[in-house]
């Protein structure tokens, strides 16, 4: 998948594309349905897909009082939309530039000249252009007359709830541990990047060594508590900038939290025990930190023979929630 980080990177003669607009924060299950018409409609035509999205979420600029954690960093963003089957992705920055473009320039200078655009999909809630003065209906006006079809595509909605799919719903679960219930919007287990570091190491003396992920961790993190899920070695980053093709997947016990029984640490961490595995070096190595199923909530315990017992239970719930 090619990623264009600005309009001017796109070749001329690029299109002709069917372009799919949107924040696509956590690629849901709604975006990809999106992604899916788009795909099936560059088919028909000959053409490329492609995502229009942005490097941050624009209420960061126009409205951050109301602006949520994103679920996933822009590099997990990208690399989800290139599992979702787009041919390119352009990311715009969102700055106060391309806040006061008016709407008619948006698509002139992105959709038009520089995509080639032959198709657009939207959500029915889509605004551009400065001020947000642009719809959906404007977008319908301006294709008639600049050459491309318009797609508005309505709400996902989950069957046994009949809510929309939405970034907010998956992040509220979230928030809530309920990590499978995530999953079931995302269409895949959420999860979390970062370098493994080197922590307190008090795992370890218990008999549970733990890989720590750096406190910069790309991702939502969920609540407190103790998880079922999975560690995803992607390897060092080598001196040209990127990881090993080859990556291995480890069954693990994931902690998040604040570790109050011994109350000592200061942020969140993300930990990972892997499972029977007690000599695995990974300090340095990047890894996702897959979470599929919330076992318990996070408590304090009077003492380490107590916290011991615990870990032992909460390891075998987990085998079993990942078998």
């Amino acid at each position: 998948m090619t990623v264009f980080r600005d309009p001017a990177e796109v070749p001329a003669g690029f299109g002709p594309s069917v372009v799919a607009i949107g924040k696509f924060d956590g690629v849901h299950s709604g975006h990809r349905a999106v992604i899916d018409r788009a795909r099936v409609d560059a088919a028909a035509r000959g053409a490329r897909v492609v995502a229009v999205t942005f490097d941050r979420n624009p209420l960061s600029l126009l409205r951050p009082e109301l602006c949520p954690e994103p679920l996933v960093a822009l590099d997990q963003k990208i690399g989800l939309l290139a599992s979702a089957g787009v041919d390119a992705v352009l990311v715009l920055r969102f700055d106060e530039q391309l806040a006061a473009l008016p709407a008619r320039a948006f698509v002139e200078s992105i959709l038009v000249r520089a995509l080639g655009a032959v198709g657009v999909l939207v959500g029915d809630d889509f605004r551009f252009g400065r001020g947000g003065e642009g719809g959906p209906g404007t977008l319908v006006e301006l294709g008639g007359e600049l050459g491309f079809d318009v797609d508005v595509v309505t709400d996902v909605r989950a069957r046994d709830a009949g809510r929309r799919v939405s970034s907010t719903w998956v992040r509220d679960l979230l928030a809530d541990g309920d990590v499978a219930g995530a999953a079931r919007l995302l269409g895949r287990p959420h999860a979390v990047e970062a370098e493994v570091v080197h922590g307190l190491k008090r795992g370890r003396e218990l008999g549970y060594p733990t890989a720590n992920l750096a406190t910069d961790a790309a991702g939502f993190i969920p609540a407190d508590g103790v998880y079922a899920g999975w560690l995803v070695d992607l390897g060092m980053r080598g001196g040209d900038g990127t990881y090993p093709a080859s990556v291995i997947r480890y069954p693990a016990a994931i902690s998040v939290g604040t570790n109050p029984t011994f109350d000592d640490v200061p942020q969140r961490q993300v930990e990972a025990y892997v499972l029977d595995e007690t000599g695995l070096d990974l300090y340095g190595h990047r890894v996702e930190v897959r979470f599929t199923a919330r076992i318990r909530g996070m408590v304090a315990f009077e003492g380490i023979p107590a916290l011991i017992r615990q870990m032992d239970d909460d390891v075998v719930r987990v085998r079993e929630a990942l078998a």
